[in-house]
């Protein structure tokens, strides 16, 4: 390995490796030596974590954070956290990585492709948003070929840029936003800091929720089942968690709660609507199995989390200040189908 001594590039956001002009192949068995890249303006706000799997293509994103962990890579010859925001100008010193021999990517099918295109909701130049079906990721990893963002590429090859603004979990449905200018991405990112888009859920809940309880406020824990699974549990070591809730509609067994979660930790929503008492119906990280099996019986056969709207400003343009955007995802035919089921009952 190189000394850290080692000479920073002086400008741009190419990597000098040894002492070769030729950028290393990705599929390649290790890097020779320290990279020191210089992070261009426009990756200026990048968390650090995106900007090395962008640098580091192909290594899991388990190795990025170890080295991470471990001090190997510094930002201005300083140790800092994965997630970081980066300035332009910044010197990121990223040591020699192997990466393991990568099979041919799998291309997503023209049928998944038509899925997600009639899935948009809303596009401009510089922004779509997309009603996510449940069960599709919002990218790829963790076994897992490729996800909603790998589609949009697919079928968009003309696309110089698409990323994702936010994220949902895996079989959640609902909106999710995807910058297509980096201009955008930034704007909107600076605006869920800030906490002025505003994101309203609705979840059907296990029991008869308390038209009273108005909000759950309890940190949240982070952690990892023996098997490597992460799981957030409430503990006060955790991070600050804040949902505010209102009821909808009541049946016997069941509630439809609106959730608009304040901050946005992981799993905030499902581990929050458990530690009230009242599971979401489909949960099985975080509803008991008794539960669960009293939900199949009404044929319920996802997690009945949506992200049903968004309401958030719109970049300024020369013409003026942004336009104030509110956007609705109908449901998906398995949700409506268990609140039909319900209401039949009823």
């Amino acid at each position: 390995m190189s000394s850290p001594s080692r000479k920073p590039a002086s400008s741009g956001s190419r990597s000098r490796q040894g002492g070769s002009s030729t950028a290393e192949p990705v599929i390649a068995a290790s890097a020779a030596s320290v990279q020191w890249v210089t992070v261009d303006p426009e990756l200026a706000g990048q968390r650090l974590d995106n900007f090395l799997m962008a640098q580091l293509r192909g290594v899991p994103r388990s190795k990025i954070y170890s080295i991470v962990r471990k001090g190997e890579v510094r930002v201005n010859r300083g140790r800092v956290r994965p997630d970081t925001r980066l300035n332009a100008g910044d010197e990121v010193r990223i040591p020699p990585v192997t990466r393991p021999e990568k099979a041919p990517a799998m291309v997503p099918g023209s049928r998944v492709q038509g899925v997600m295109e009639n899935a948009i909701i809303f596009e401009n130049p510089g922004l779509l948003v997309v009603n996510k079906p449940s069960g599709i990721a919002v990218h790829g990893g963790s076994g897992l070929s490729f996800g909603l963002i790998e589609v949009l590429r697919a079928a968009r090859p003309e696309s110089r840029f698409l990323e994702l603004v936010h994220r949902l979990d895996r079989d959640t449905s609902g909106l999710v936003m995807v910058a297509k200018k980096r201009s955008v991405l930034k704007f909107l990112q600076d605006e869920l800091r800030g906490h002025r888009i505003n994101k309203r859920y609705h979840a059907l809940v296990s029991g008869q929720w308390d038209a009273g309880m108005k909000e759950v406020k309890v940190p949240l824990l982070r952690y990892e089942m023996p098997n490597g699974e992460r799981r957030v549990r409430v503990d006060e070591a955790g991070k600050s968690s804040l949902t505010r809730y209102r009821l909808l509609q009541s049946w016997q067994g069941y509630s439809l709660v609106e959730a608009s979660p304040v901050t946005g930790r992981t799993h905030q929503i499902r581990v929050h609507c458990g530690w009230a008492g009242h599971p979401i119906a489909g949960d099985d990280k975080y509803m008991d199995e008794a539960s669960l099996r009293a939900f199949r019986k009404i044929n319920g056969d996802r997690l009945m989390l949506h992200a049903r709207s968004l309401s958030f400003r719109l970049p300024d343009t020369e013409a003026g200040e942004g336009e104030q955007l509110t956007l609705e995802a109908p449901y998906d035919e398995a949700f409506a189908r268990v609140l039909a089921s319900l209401g039949r009952s009823a």
